[in-house]
């Protein structure tokens, strides 16, 4: 059953040096607090696992606390690279960055096949693409009921999930609205898992026809964390920060106003800056 942990308990807990981290959201609930918290905490050694590493693997990259990425495209959405990951992996800088690089198909396929405990994912795919020449973890079968020919990649069963979520009810157990992406998967194949939520509440109400509900049982730690999402968004609470988009593409550029951007937003304040900016956005949209 989940635990109601502070976030700093949660990411101490459960996070340890040298683990696979799957932080997934795709265009919302991106778990930046979460992320943020792991930062704090000097994890080093990650494998760090995103369909679509944007802004917070960045900092992540940046601040020392991965060797490996696992993903399936990587850069900052609708504005341009990357810049920390692209440092690590050009120049080894913070050190460097071991990558495996797959497409959104076949990083989906292989999160379901790890929520079903599969050791493989089988999907129609990389007809033609370039990419299994430089990824080893691209294979191709034969099914043995047709003989048709087949892409293979392993499973995804990373030893930490962490997701963010709108509401959790008391009894632990978890709703997830708007786009949900891979976070149900990547819950479910994960050894152990964090999730944050913008709030507890008694019961979920009326809610979305896609709405997914992850039961307690699935669930690790779980910490409410209001704004936890910021600068992505939370559908039905606040909008996308697509300013610091921009913002960030000219931060992460230079190394020295990364790592004064890091230590003043992220290593000396903590989750509830999240909260302030998240409130200060839903004033402004009213």
């Amino acid at each position: 059953m989940s635990r109601l942990l502070s976030l700093a308990e949660a990411v101490e807990s459960v996070v340890h040096d040298g683990d696979s981290v799957a932080l997934e959201g795709f265009t919302h609930l991106i778990p930046h607090a979460a992320g943020h918290e792991i930062i704090r905490q000097g994890r080093k050694r990650l494998t760090l696992i995103r369909m679509t590493p944007d802004l917070i693997y960045d900092q992540m990259i940046g601040m020392g606390c991965a060797e490996k990425a696992v993903f399936s495209w990587g850069g900052n959405p609708g504005v341009g690279s990357l810049h920390r990951f692209r440092d690590a992996v050009e120049n080894g800088w913070p050190h460097p960055l071991k990558i495996e690089e797959h497409s959104h198909a076949a990083m989906a396929n292989a999160y379901e096949a790890g929520a079903a405990g599969l050791p493989l994912a089988v999907l129609r795919g990389y007809i033609g693409a370039g990419l299994p020449a430089v990824n080893p973890n691209i294979k191709s079968i034969v099914c043995p009921f047709t003989g048709e020919k087949l892409a293979a990649v392993p499973s995804i069963r990373p030893d930490v999930g962490v997701i963010h979520a709108q509401k959790a009810d008391r009894a632990g157990n978890v709703l997830i609205e708007g786009i949900v992406g891979v976070q149900k998967e990547v819950v479910l194949a994960s050894k152990r898992s964090i999730v944050t939520v913008e709030e507890v509440v008694e019961e979920f109400g009326p809610r979305s026809p896609n709405a997914t509900i992850l039961p307690a049982w699935t669930v690790g730690a779980l910490a409410v964390v209001p704004g936890g999402a910021y600068p992505s968004y939370t559908f039905g609470y606040y909008k996308r920060d697509n300013a610091f988009y921009k913002t960030w593409d000219t931060i992460a550029k230079d190394r020295d106003s990364f790592v004064a951007w890091m230590k003043a937003n992220v290593l000396d304040v903590g989750p509830e800056v999240f909260a302030a900016q998240a409130r200060k956005m839903l004033q402004a949209a009213e």
